[in-house]
């Protein structure tokens, strides 16, 4: 009678896709990747042809300006660096659930979706499992993003099952780590809470896109986690750019305003989870060019969440919740 045959167990792998915009990795990149930016239909919602003669011109006339903005940066996006420290901070939390890797499918420039899907069909994963780094849904970020993913797996030939991890806009762990980085911040004399969030065109929200509702649920839940009595905070919109109508209050508008309210401004950028060039440059030093000159008496900018504790904690938990707490060991 022969031996029976001896069963090995190993670990399930899971692969955890980390969806974000990108950013150029060098100068001569920046062209490009505008290009790619403003040819996405969820960003520029035009007919084909139109959009990407649009799309090139706004390209065209951005490129020298925002070429000058990555060399500030030091010639590149820091954000492909942070994005990475996420996913590994994220996948360490995992680790009782089996082999997690994480990959990362940027939107607009490298690596892009059709890169991260063959790795991820090449590692050969049980599960993989998407997570748009958007607190907040949008149409031309998380739709955008998921959209993207599913063409590119399609045609990578990935077949393993797929979760999604929904937008969380007042997840207990983004909250926390919001509440406590404003507090490490936050000045003896108090001052105003300016929230600030990526802008979006009206035609967009008016045709349905939640994310403003999302931005302001954000902010409402971290006022509240801080308990601050009487707290003067406001929210507003930064990067419009596009001549359309967008939303309102402008960001630039209200720190002239703190200067003619003679109010010190802590700017908390709700939207990000990490450092880019709409943080570094435009609310760092664009920003804080603009209080000086309107007399704003002082300026903090809050961090982005990064790879704060609470924040990773609370993927973690996301996560968690839709794998299920079953084992993932099984037979082989």
């Amino acid at each position: 009678m022969p031996p029976a045959p001896i069963l090995v167990a190993r670990r399930r792998r899971i692969a955890l896709v980390l969806l974000q915009i990108g950013g150029p990795d060098r100068l001569e990149a920046v062209g490009p990747f505008l290009r790619n930016f403003f040819s996405d239909p969820e960003i520029i919602r035009l007919p084909g042809p139109l959009r990407a003669a649009v799309a090139r011109l706004i390209a065209w006339r951005r490129t020298p300006v925002a070429t000058e903005i990555y060399r500030q940066l030091g010639g590149a996006s820091p954000i492909l660096g942070q994005t990475r420290a996420q996913g590994r901070a994220v996948a360490a939390r995992l680790d009782d659930l089996g082999e997690v890797r994480s990959f990362v499918a940027m939107r607009y420039w490298h690596p892009f979706a059709a890169e991260a899907a063959a790795a991820v069909r090449d590692w050969r994963p049980d599960e993989v499992v998407l997570l748009p780094l958007y607190p907040q849904y949008s149409t031309t970020t998380t739709r955008s993003a998921l959209t993207d993913w599913a063409r590119a797996a399609r045609e990578a030939g990935l077949s393993a099952p797929t979760r999604t991890i929904d937008a969380a806009p007042t997840d207990p762990g983004f909250v926390a780590a919001q509440a406590e980085l404003i507090r490490r911040a936050w000045p003896q004399d108090g001052g105003r809470l300016l929230f600030t969030a990526h802008g979006l065109p009206l035609s967009i929200v008016q045709a349905g896109d939640p994310y403003p509702d999302h931005v302001r649920a954000s902010a409402e839940a971290v006022v509240a986690a801080l308990g601050i009595p009487g707290l003067d905070w406001r929210i507003a919109f930064q990067s419009r750019v596009t001549p359309q109508q967008w939303l309102t209050p402008d960001a630039e508008a209200e720190v002239r305003q703190a200067g003619r309210d003679g109010v010190g401004l802590v700017l908390v950028p709700i939207a990000f989870v990490s450092e880019h060039s709409e943080t570094l440059v435009e609310l760092d030093r664009e920003y804080r060019a603009v209080a000086e000159v309107a007399g704003v008496p002082s300026f903090i900018r809050v961090p982005t969440v990064g790879v704060h504790p609470a924040y990773v904690a609370g993927l973690a938990a996301q996560l968690r919740h839709a794998l299920g707490a079953a084992s993932m060991l099984e037979a082989a």
